[in-house]
């Protein structure tokens, strides 16, 4: 392929050497003086050069991997670019780890299994863990078709094989599901899982479905089975490892968990962690590097330093592996986990290589030297970039701008030519520049490169204008499915029944009356009472969500107090609903300063961000600058986690504030928080005549003095601060806008004063913790309300471990980490002997500098502490929970936390966040005491924590217990003790109701049809076995709303557990009447003898007439009785329970308000 970006390179004479060089399969060529800023653009022109489809390239870390990857990924166009992450080779045992970077090197290997063309990017710390030979894991990829004959029990012993885990239902990658005729399963390849329906042995049907719906999408002729684990094998093979493992471990006595590995294998097992095992189980074993395909170019950079880290990389593997060997905790032949250096050269040996180094390396031949040189920055000063410009045309250089997006191209176009510079953007990469022409291209490279000898400059963003515009290519992350009423309800939950008040659900019991049988919610009450709620009602009860982890107390059945818990929460919050509703409307008679539309400047300043915004980030700028343009105050709510891109939304709307000529004042509640404001901030806003400042009680009181007489002249656009801000002698020249960050963790009085800046200035308030989605729908129209609750896409994932707390993986895991200059959080949760621990620390690692913070030291110091801890001097925070919320320091990736299992889910959800926030890969390694027993909800919460964070149900409680805490935070205490005595979703309801009464709304009252036939509705066990997914379906059926839903359920009910049998059929029918009775004002439907008597609710009006005609075409079946409330009686002799649903369903459309009518 050749495009203006290799022409420009093959006009060169050092295209045509390159090309001589590299034209026999096991040629080897050294090319040097290229700067690391130009070897991504070199090895495009390289690859399309040597004609390759396929090339891997070699790093010495992984922060140049990740580099690369980036570059690479925005250069190449038609091959796609693949990151090899490093993976842990962990000796030790682990009880759960996260699956994110196996999952990454796994589809690397999956598609070079496919025979995939790629470019691989890959550090020496990927290539070194062994892989299994290629030609067997080759053996475990199985391609199912429409048509074939297969066992079931065949295919879920190769689901098996390849790894899969058996689930009831299928949320994530590497599971399966069977349920009847229908089997799912979610391969590593693709975004999407297949379910496979069978006819007897025969594959019937291929469909692929979407695992958060799990509705099909497509039919598809076939679907492959591949591995989903490094390591994957089959009885023969398990028997094999296990023989020669026992072999080894009865010579060196291993200690019992060995001996259980073993005993697990011999038995064809699956465990966490098998891996380490690898050397037992094929008799060779091999590399990434043997999965290229023949032709693949290698690219080396700078081998020396890779070989410095090979040997880096193997004695500390050794030092691990000798000290567990001396403790029988590993066997012998596990010393061969890693390649060695020479078996990866050799593989070099056999395929075309070019080294790529910064100077020529003695011996190496041949070599190349190409002069390139690093651009300084100019700062966008127009002036210097016009005088380089027109040098480098005077010089004949073809001159290639690469930017990020076509509005910045056709932007510097314009900005060039009213300089007087000819240059022109272009989409097209297949055109012809001569050279002095400058093109502009859309490509979000780094950093450009000077290229003398083929006269050629590349500049990007970054030597224009000093910044680094990232687009990021990795795949785009859908945030965490919101828990809903009855997903996820376990026996001996708690759930909130209307009428009846809070039970705890015991799960669904079929009871059969006069032979018919119905499912019926089981609910244990107060002193042992029971009650049996129809399915069909089961509207009526939610599940009960407090949110702050304590058993609520269950409610009597029979007496009045659930009546006046209800009632007193209804008054409170119709009195708090008032307050806020006057509030709302006394902004809206107050003058305030509309701001101007957006300037230049502002376009600008949002050109520069760094990063690709979320559509949610776009959503909350939007709102804010409508918010802002108004005449009215603003007072918004911005909730978003740390990290998700609030403080670029705040900054832009200070940016906003301060080109209208207004000042603006962030108030943070520690000084920590106001110095990562303080710096970031200025760095963004470092290129626009903006004075920021920040004043703290870090700050001297000359210089404290000094800002306040700045912010009273008006001479300081922007003032960062704690509480300080808030002192009667602080006065402002012209405050337009007051952010606050995090308002519940002010005092009240403090609080107080927040409130005065309200009246006359626009207010945007930001916290870290999540609201719930439904009580912002609730408070809509009387708070104003943004959510950023999307992940940043170029977040890392963090690759957590559960696992016994052990000094070797401790002192293992900071090492690492103090390795590769980063910073570790160590969660200690115990403040009566937490210096107890820092001793104990400073022995096991004292390489490592450690600080150590709590709630009980005064605010000076552990300020100070914070802030020491994030300029660098310290290496290791002996903290309590303390860092939960609000931290942000990007050099932190290692996340250690003793006792894990005495946290709750979300707290372990919210530590975990506080790392992963930078270019490199994050551990979390979550402890529990040797030879403790953990209880079986600890097990279920450490697990639930390494599931990734869309999957699993156990995030998603977290997510909603974080998101009833961030509700407490909003409303009040007073609030949240109510929002506990009834259920979040009961306070909602309350809440809805209050806000519409005040606002003069009356809401017709709901009828929720009693229907009594003697028939079978239920959802056999044998249809859908899970208890859960039987709760979720007739969740889904009770929740229709009109005869499109019903249609909509009924197929996705077909297709997700195949035929559907007559029960069930009944209850879709039961709820189309109920829909029919709704609307016509049908209380209750009774089957009595051979009648069904059909109540009418009294203030419904009937028609005579149309009821008169009615009863004429059913000749003598209907009858009406005028009684209080009335009633008709439709005789349905001896017809079976279909026959009657399907007259039901006919006499009620022509009755629809008498008259017919299409549902």
């Amino acid at each position: 392929m050749s495009d203006l970006l290799t022409r420009v390179f093959e006009r060169s004479d050092i295209s045509k050497r390159i090309h001589d060089s590299l034209r026999n399969d096991s040629d080897r060529l050294e090319i040097y003086g290229v700067p690391d800023e130009g070897r991504a653009y070199l090895m495009y022109v390289l690859v399309n050069i040597a004609s390759s489809k396929s090339a891997i390239v070699i790093t010495h870390n992984e922060v140049r991997a990740k580099q690369l990857y980036d570059d690479m990924s925005s250069i190449f166009k038609d091959i796609p670019v693949y990151l090899f992450p490093a993976a842990e080779t962990i000796l030790y045992d682990v009880s759960g780890k996260s699956n994110e970077v196996l999952f990454q090197r796994l589809e690397i290997e999956n598609r070079l299994a496919f025979k995939e063309n790629m470019i691989v990017i890959a550090s020496i710390d990927a290539l070194l863990p062994r892989l299994m030979p290629f030609e067997e894991f080759n053996k475990y990829f199985h391609e199912i078709s429409i048509g074939q004959i297969i066992e079931r029990d065949v295919m879920e012993r190769w689901l098996l094989e390849a790894g899969y885990q058996r689930e009831e239902l299928v949320e994530a990658k590497g599971q399966f599901a069977i349920r009847g005729d229908i089997i799912d399963f979610y391969p590593i390849v693709g975004e999407e899982a297949y379910r496979i329906e069978f006819f007897d042995d025969e594959v019937d049907s291929i469909r692929r479905f979407d695992a958060d719906t799990q509705r099909s999408t497509d039919k598809v002729d076939k679907a492959v089975i591949s591995p989903v684990k490094e390591l994957v094998y089959d009885s023969g093979v398990a028997d094999r490892a296990a023989k020669a493992m026992r072999s080894e471990f009865e010579r060196i006595n291993g200690n019992d968990q060995i001996g259980g590995d073993i005993e697990l294998l011999s038995q064809n097992a699956r465990f966490e962690n098998v891996e380490r095992y690898m050397p037992f189980f094929y008799n060779k074993v091999a590399g990434l590097l043997d999965y290229m395909p023949t032709g693949t170019l290698f690219f080396m950079e700078e081998e020396e330093r890779i070989r410095q880290r090979n040997r880096t990389l193997h004695e500390e593997f050794e030092q691990v592996f000798k000290a567990l060997l001396i403790k029988g905790e590993v066997l012998p032949s596990q010393a061969y986990l890693l390649s060695d250096y020479d078996a990866l050269c050799s593989c070099l040996n056999r395929q075309r290589a070019v080294m790529l180094e910064t100077f020529h390396q003695a011996g190496t031949k041949p070599s190349i030297k190409i002069d390139a040189k690093k651009i300084p920055s100019f700062q966008g000063n127009m002036d210097i970039i016009v005088d380089e410009l027109r040098q480098w045309k005077s010089a004949g250089y073809t001159i290639i701008i690469a930017t990020l997006s076509d509005n910045r191209g056709l932007r510097i176009q314009d900005m060039l030519q009213q300089s007087g510079i000819e240059a022109w953007f272009t989409r097209r990469l297949d055109i012809d520049m001569r050279p002095g022409q400058i093109c502009i291209i859309d490509m979000p490279l780094s950093s450009g490169t000077e290229w003398p000898d083929i006269k050629c400059v590349i500049l990007t963003d970054q030597e224009l204008f000093g910044m680094q515009r990232r687009r990021s290519k990795v795949k785009t992350r859908k945030a965490g499915q919101r828990v809903t009423a009855f997903s996820d309800l376990n026996i001996g939950d708690y759930v909130v029944h209307e009428n009846y008040g809070i039970g705890q659900y015991m799960g669904i019991k079929k009871l059969t009356v006069e032979g018919k049988s119905r499912d019926y919610l089981f609910i244990r009450y107060a002193d042992g009472d029971n009650l049996y709620v129809p399915t069909d009602r089961m509207s009526l009860v939610q599940r009960y969500i407090g949110g702050d982890g304590a058993s609520p107390r269950l409610s009597k059945l029979g007496g009045s107090e659930w009546s006046k818990t209800k009632a007193k929460v209804r008054e409170s919050v119709r009195k708090m609903a008032g307050e806020l509703l006057k509030l709302y409307a006394s902004r809206y008679t107050t003058k305030g300063h509309a701001f101007s539309p957006d300037t230049v400047w502002q376009a600008q300043l949002e050109e520069s961000f760094p990063y690709q915004e979320t559509p949610d980030q776009l959503q909350a700028i939007e709102e804010i600058k409508a918010d802002m343009e108004s005449d009215k105050p603003m007072d918004r709510l911005l909730c978003g986690d740390v990290g998700y891109g609030k403080t670029e939304v705040a900054l832009r709307a200070a940016f906003k504030a301060v080109m209208d000529g207004k000042q603006v004042a962030v108030l943070v509640p520690t000084t920590v928080l106001a110095q990562q404001h303080y710096n970031t901030f200025t760095n963004r806003l470092a290129g626009f005549p903006i004075k920021v400042d920040v004043i703290s009680r870090f700050r001297s009181v000359q210089e404290q003095k000094d800002i306040v007489k700045g912010l009273k002249s008006g001479d300081i656009d922007i003032i960062i601060g704690t509480h300080a801000l808030l002192s009667s002698n602080v006065k402002f020249h012209d405050l337009g806008l007051l952010i606050v960050d995090e308002e519940q963790r002010f005092g009240v009085s403090h609080k107080e004063a927040i409130k005065r800046f309200k009246n006359n200035v626009d207010v945007l308030t930001l916290t870290a913790t999540p609201i719930p989605r439904t009580l912002h729908m609730s408070l809509s129209g009387i708070r104003d309300i943004s959510i950023i609750e999307t992940p940043p896409e170029d977040r890392y994932p963090v690759q957590t471990y559960v696992v016994e707390y052990d000094e070797n993986i401790i002192r293992d895991a900071i090492l690492k980490e103090l390795g590769r200059g980063g910073q570790v959080y160590f969660v200690y949760n115990r403040i009566n002997s937490i210096d107890v621990m820092a001793i104990h620390l400073h022995e096991l690692v004292p390489e490592a500098r450690i600080a150590v913070a709590h709630g009980r030291m005064g605010d000076d110091k552990l300020e100070r502490v914070m802030m020491d801890f994030m300029d660098g001097y310290y290496d290791v925070l002996l903290c309590t929970t303390i860092i939960e919320t609000g931290l942000d320091i990007p050099n932190v990736n290692t996340l250690i936390v003793y006792d894990a299992d005495h946290f709750g889910l979300a707290q372990l959800y919210q530590l975990r966040g506080r790392v992963g926030r930078s270019n490199r890969l994050a551990y979390a390694y979550f402890t529990y005491k040797k030879d403790r027993v953990l209880t079986e909800e600890a097990e279920k919460r450490l697990h639930a924590i390494t599931e990734f964070t869309e999957f699993g149900s156990g995030f998603k409680i977290a997510l909603r217990d974080l998101e009833i805490r961030g509700a407490g935070n909003l409303l009040g205490a007073e609030q949240h003790g109510h929002m506990a005595a009834v259920g979040y979703d009961m306070y909602c309801k309350l809440l809805e109701e209050a806000i519409a009464q005040l606002k003069g709304e009356t809401p017709e009252e709901e009828i929720d049809t009693s229907i009594e036939i003697k028939l079978d509705a239920y959802i056999p066990d044998d249809y859908v076995p899970s208890e859960a997914q039987r709760i979720e379906i007739y969740k889904r059926i009770m929740s229709i709303s009109d005869i499109e839903e019903e249609y909509d359920v009924e197929e996705e009910i077909e297709d997700r557990f195949g035929d559907i049998p007559q029960s069930v059929r009944n209850l879709l029918s039961i709820m189309h009447i109920k829909l029919l009775s709704k609307k016509i004002g049908i209380v209750s439907i009774e089957q009595k003898g051979h009648d069904i008597v059909f109540t009418l609710r009294d203030d419904k009006n009937i028609d005579l007439s149309g009821l008169i005609r009615v009863m004429d075409e059913y000749k003598g079946r209907v009858r009406f009785a005028a009684t209080d409330q009335p009633s008709f009686y439709f005789n349905i002799g001896n017809e079976t329970s279909e026959g009657i649903l399907k007259d039901i369903r006919e006499l009620l459309e022509k009755t629809m308000g008498l008259q017919a009518v299409a549902c």
